[in-house]
């Protein structure tokens, strides 16, 4: 199982220096994840070596959203008295959102009669 996470954190680190390197703007994390998925592509017994301890990993994945939940109880306090700019943040960001996504679909569907 070490070596399994030794080989996924190595992906990791690798495409956090790719990115930093490069000075690219998507996440070093998800570019591990692109060499990752070109490198288990390349090297079908790649997969074999990492698949059951990835699955395992992927089974307690839950476990990992328990800081990031006590962080934002431990900072929901600090919101205290600021309802009314959360609440209009919130609506505000999703009306955006949405007018977002409708925008790059009209722009991403195909036009005419034939679609």
């Amino acid at each position: 199982m070490l070596v399994s996470f030794t080989i996924l954190l190595l992906f990791q680190c690798v495409g956090e220096g790719i990115v930093y390197v490069l000075n690219l703007p998507i996440p070093g994390p998800v570019a591990g994840m692109l060499l990752l998925f070109g490198a288990l592509l390349a090297a079908p017994a790649l997969q074999r070596r990492i698949e059951t301890d990835a699955n395992e990993l992927l089974r307690h994945l839950s476990l990992l959203f328990v800081p990031a939940g006590v962080g934002i109880v431990a900072a929901a306090s600090s919101g205290s008295g600021h309802w009314l700019a959360l609440l209009a943040g919130m609506i505000g960001s999703t009306v955006l959102t949405l007018a977002v996504t409708a925008l790059v679909l009209r722009a991403a569907s195909p036009k005419g009669p034939d679609a």
